[in-house]
């Protein structure tokens, strides 16, 4: 369930819309021949440039097309077009990696017949192998025909160990005028919170000033995309890029618009939706994981509380074997850093208490393993500490991620 919109305004939530919403935005993708036989190379282009924000990977080891896209969108704040490749990461690759990069970019500038710092390019997929540059650019000289040309394209040249499709859009009201807020993602492992360890892709037709833009993008990505792991591998490609190309006409949005808060909550609901559905697609999962944390001194003891709990492999897999063991949630909640008095600790799982006053509390435990038969699970922690609060995601640990990671390069 998603958050319950708080503003006044209203808030219009389309779950089956997505990057192309917006007015000026188009999408498509293609078989290029980077996998074996699925999509695998995409596009979204706005009509004019947007202004763009962006936040990525805290992994050290970042690939090349990030260095070309933080580099591009530098230069003024805008893009244009994104090109996406999966298959292949483009990361560890070195001098020629990064050539390749800036190939990609300059190919599809010279196809938009637009400036090259106009295109952000973005690869995902295996680690350390060179981008087959022949394919690629055979690819890009094509993939605007109209043939290529559709949102469901786009979704799916994107995804690699992906199951399904991950997407939302919504719509508010800026100034008495209708505006689009849609996304779509990536993401199903080397999941884990600094940044979303994914590739998001959210496009508005709302004119933004670009440091409200990324103020924005940012605030919420700590509430979002930084509240999710699938595995506690942080990857070297993810970004979530945010494209603004202002063909809404409202006057241009700032912190201090009167309508802030609405386009604000529209940007949040869209980023928790993509994120959750990251969450519950974890490689090899079988139930979305929602742990909230109430009661801490700060937003960040939340969180962090939140995090440990959501990132244990002992909780995750005693969730997959419908195990009520809350002394792992316990022992998760210990080794967070947060200081904490045990005694005033609250665990519940679902709607049932199992840890208060520093002692286990009677439980039926056929009820609480029935309840953990559910395809989302709710656990809750009431510190006691003060007033702040913070939600996180995560998936159960199965047999099947153990398979897929085994052998994902062949």
């Amino acid at each position: 369930m998603l958050t319950p919109v708080t503003s006044s305004k209203e808030i219009i939530v389309l779950e089956e819309e997505s990057v192309t919403l917006a007015k000026g935005f188009k999408a498509g993708g293609m078989y290029c021949g980077i996998k074996r036989k699925k999509l695998d190379l995409g596009y979204i282009v706005s009509e004019v440039p947007a202004t763009t924000a962006g936040v990525y990977t805290t992994n050290i080891f970042q690939a090349a097309p990030l260095l070309v896209t933080q580099e591009s969108i530098a230069k003024e704040n805008k893009i244009q077009a994104i090109l996406v490749n999966s298959g292949n990461a483009n990361a560890c690759t070195g001098e020629q990696g990064l050539l390749d990069a800036f190939e990609m970019q300059k190919e599809f500038a010279c196809e938009l017949g637009i400036k090259e710092h106009l295109v952000a390019v973005t690869s995902t997929g295996v680690i350390g192998e060179l981008l087959p540059m022949d394919k690629l650019k055979s690819g890009i000289n094509q993939i605007l025909d109209a043939e290529y040309e559709a949102e469901d394209n786009f979704k799916q040249a994107i995804l690699t160990t992906d199951t399904c499709i991950k997407q939302m859009a919504v719509q508010v009201k800026i100034d008495g005028k209708t505006v689009s807020i849609g996304g779509t993602a990536k993401g199903s492992g080397m999941i884990h919170p600094n940044m979303a360890t994914m590739l998001g892709f959210v496009t508005t037709d709302a004119n933004i000033a670009h440091d409200d833009l990324l103020y924005a993008l940012k605030d919420i990505t700590n509430q979002t995309f930084n509240m999710i792991t699938v595995d506690g591998d942080t990857s070297t490609n993810d970004m979530v890029l945010v494209l603004a190309n202002g063909m809404a006409e409202n006057e241009q949005l700032t912190k201090n618009h009167p309508d802030w808060d609405v386009f604000k909550e529209g940007l949040k609901l869209v980023c928790e939706s993509l994120a959750k559905k990251i969450a519950k697609d974890g490689e090899g999962a079988t139930k979305l994981i929602e742990v909230q944390v109430n009661g801490a001194f700060s937003t960040d003891a939340a969180r962090a509380v939140g995090k440990a709990i959501i990132s244990s492999n002992l909780v995750k897999t005693a969730i997959y074997g419908t195990d009520p063991n809350w002394g792992r949630i316990v022992s998760a909640i210990g080794y967070s850093g947060i200081p904490v008095e045990p005694n005033a600790i609250k665990v519940a799982i679902g709607p049932f208490l199992v840890f208060e006053d520093g002692l286990p509390c009677p439980i039926v435990e056929a009820d609480v393993k029935e309840y953990l038969e559910l395809e989302t699970i709710q656990i809750f922690v009431e510190l006691n500490q003060g007033d702040y609060s913070a939600t996180a995601w995560g998936c159960d640990l199965t047999y099947d991620y153990v398979k897929i990671n085994a052998s994902y390069r062949t």
